[in-house]
């Protein structure tokens, strides 16, 4: 595990208040189902992993990595999240970045190989490997068969958990995105990507999650790179109603800032 530890002495620090997100004692447990109802992570056993993720939920993003690393590999998820979600959005230095997810993929692939049915060893195999793609060239992505990866991870993600609406966002932008580059065609042939599906995946998400501010934000996204100019109008209002929900924790309060922020 040593080649997968991060050095998060440096990384910044959660720049909104977080006294709300904090869910100090037994107040964590209670609110977990709803925390975790985007990725369906059960509530740990381990008491340094639980800590960990308190962490992760009041904006900690270090010090939630920090303690997962020393629960060792059970805590790969709590790990994964917490810094790609600090490099989504904290991170300024692009080298930073791809460190982070680059460590991240290293974890996801030594817990699947750990624990083939764990849902989100899949999950944040896909979506660290979809963050490191668009830290790279395009030409460099595809000729590491990353696409391929991230749908074949999201799609397990998804065997094991049907409910698990981040996966389904995410498989939703995979499809988006694969059109937009390569057009229907191609993209159907090729990767198997469609609209119908993309739609479909994102309209589970937001039946799954209909608070989750990310939801509605890549249903946004996928709106305009699978139809550009012809459903902006709804594009944009898919992130007036992310702008609009109150955050349950530090990711979506930087999911509603970036929001408002796009507006």
């Amino acid at each position: 595990m040593d080649t997968l530890i991060m050095d998060t002495a440096k990384w910044a620090a959660f720049p909104h208040e977080n006294k709300a997100f904090r869910y100090p004692g037994d107040k964590l447990a209670t609110a977990w189902k709803k925390l975790h109802r985007g990725d369906t992570e059960p509530l740990p056993d381990e008491a340094g992993i639980l800590e960990a993720w308190r962490h992760f939920h009041a904006g900690d993003f270090a010090a939630a990595v920090d303690l997962a690393e020393e629960a060792g590999l059970a805590g790969h998820a709590v790990a994964n999240k917490a810094s790609g979600i600090y490099a989504d959005y904290l991170e300024e230095s692009e080298e930073s970045k791809i460190a982070i997810y680059q460590a991240g993929i290293q974890r996801a692939e030594a817990a699947i190989a750990e624990w083939e049915d764990d849902a989100n060893a899949h999950y944040f195999h896909a979506f660290l490997l979809g963050r490191y793609s668009q830290s790279i060239s395009i030409a460099q992505a595809l000729a590491q068969g990353i696409g391929g990866k991230v749908r074949e991870s999201l799609e397990n993600a998804l065997s094991l958990s049907p409910e698990h609406a981040e996966a389904h966002t995410a498989l939703g932008l995979y499809h988006a995105e694969i059109i937009n580059k390569v057009g229907k065609m191609v993209g159907k042939l090729t990767y198997g990507a469609s609209a119908d599906k993309a739609l479909e995946h994102f309209e589970r998400a937001l039946e799954l999650t209909p608070e989750a501010p990310i939801a509605h934000i890549e249903y946004g996204n996928g709106l305009y790179l699978l139809f550009g100019d012809k459903r902006l109008e709804e594009s944009n209002a898919a992130y007036e109603k992310a702008a609009k929900i109150k955050p349950i924790d530090a990711m979506q309060k930087l999911d509603v800032e970036y929001a408002k922020a796009s507006l």
